[in-house]
């Protein structure tokens, strides 16, 4: 199982340069693909199908940075004053705290008449 844990971190796309690299990676394919279809399909079928693949880098490449924020000095302070709680016991399918036996209803001393 450590095994595997090591391995995928691999995948774990941690910087702002990775998440660049990836986008790279997804543009260069991402045009081969559309050469390809230009041989493949001459005329505007082709170059529908070129300008599909050309958009996929833009979005691609938005999500990846935007799952990847630049760390300023002010969070890196909050990162080490931080306390760090164990997670573990914590079952984040239930909710933290009980409901209320009265369901939705407000209190009666909230009501107005």
């Amino acid at each position: 199982m450590m095994k595997i844990r090591k391995i995928g971190r691999l995948f774990v796309i941690k910087t702002r340069l990775e998440a660049y690299l990836v986008t790279y990676a997804i543009a260069v394919g991402s045009v081969e693909r559309g050469v390809h279809y230009l041989q493949q399909y001459p005329g505007n079928g082709g170059w529908l199908l070129a300008a599909a693949c050309l958009g996929v880098p833009f979005v691609a490449g938005a999500k990846l940075l935007d799952s990847v924020r630049p760390i300023t000095a002010g969070s890196v302070a909050e990162l080490k004053l931080a306390p760090r709680h164990s997670t573990r016991g914590i079952n984040r399918n239930r909710p933290r705290h009980p409901r209320s036996v009265h369901g939705s209803a407000l209190p009666s001393s909230h009501h107005t008449d």
